[in-house]
């Protein structure tokens, strides 16, 4: 079992195997199930991952009105021009809008870690997929990696808006993906850190402020921004770049600016974007 980021990267290093690996293996240990079984139980969370982008690009609305058919716009455009972001952005930008449209709407999502970001890793992971024409055999393994970076933070930080604001919701997020994405295009476990600490470094202070209390907005194309984000770093990783505040105390970093946010920014929508003229009007529309 691994604590934290250091002995995790320092365990695979030393076993000549990928993070994704360590996290099989760790799930065996712990679980007492087989490695057939737990391929076969990510699988059907990477289905329900693709059947929520498939769900939000026909098109959604949520019951309260607030979103809705961004994803169908979006995936509209990419079909009419080319995208300023490129291929493999857009279409993860696509996905993940699609993701937390259909969780607006009351579909189903796979939370990773939370329903809020549920976006962010399958955004990226199956937007690389489809782009490098990757298996799914290929592909699969690199949810345990996302799983192993999720597992270190949320035991040394959080992972909720209502704890430690959307820097532990899309920020988490956003650095699992990260992760994934570098060890999915042959990055090495160490990279795979640096991805994940510098995407997190990225989101580090965002505030959870949902109008009408409500995980839509603006949370729904946070997820859009963090799966960006996580694409950003992975890049940066695997052209080399390091983070030069080390991997774990970025976590920590995250976790004491979440202590010290007011709780009117940690999803109870009394301030930031919540607190705007349109946010409280949206909460007296909704709620009263």
């Amino acid at each position: 079992m691994f604590k934290n980021i250091a002995e995790l990267v320092s365990q695979a290093e030393s076993r000549d195997i990928a993070i994704s690996e360590m996290m099989i293996q760790t799930e065996i240990e712990t679980s007492g199930h087989s490695r057939d079984t737990i391929l076969s139980d990510m699988t059907k969370r990477v289905t329900v991952m693709r059947q929520a982008i498939a769900q939000g690009i026909i098109g959604v609305q949520s019951h309260s009105g607030l979103s809705g058919g961004d994803a169908r716009k979006m995936a509209d455009y990419l079909a009419s021009r080319q995208p300023l972001t490129g291929s493999l952005t857009s279409l993860a930008v696509r996905n993940a809008i699609a993701t937390n449209e259909v969780n607006a709407a009351m579909g189903i999502v796979c939370a990773t870690p939370t329903a809020g970001s549920a976006g962010v890793l399958p955004a990226v992971l199956l937007a690389a997929q489809e782009i490098y024409e990757l298996s799914d055999e290929t592909v699969l393994p690199v949810f345990f990696t996302a799983g192993a970076i999720g597992f270190v933070i949320a035991n040394n930080a959080f992972i909720s808006g209502a704890a430690g604001g959307c820097q532990a919701e899309i920020g988490s997020a956003s650095a699992m993906a990260a992760a994934a994405l570098t060890e999915l295009l042959g990055g090495t476990p160490r990279q795979a850190a640096h991805a994940m600490t510098l995407a997190l470094k990225n989101m580090l202070g965002l505030t959870c402020d949902p109008l009408a209390g409500l995980v839509e907005v603006p949370c729904i194309k946070r997820n859009a921004a963090g799966a960006s984000n996580a694409i950003l770093a992975a890049d940066l990783a695997l052209a080399g770049i390091e983070s030069r505040v080390p991997w774990d105390e970025v976590i920590g970093a995250m976790y004491q600016i979440g202590l010290s946010m007011p709780i009117s920014l940690r999803e109870t929508a009394l301030g930031g974007l919540a607190a705007t003229p349109s946010g409280k009007a949206w909460r007296a529309k909704l709620w009263n």
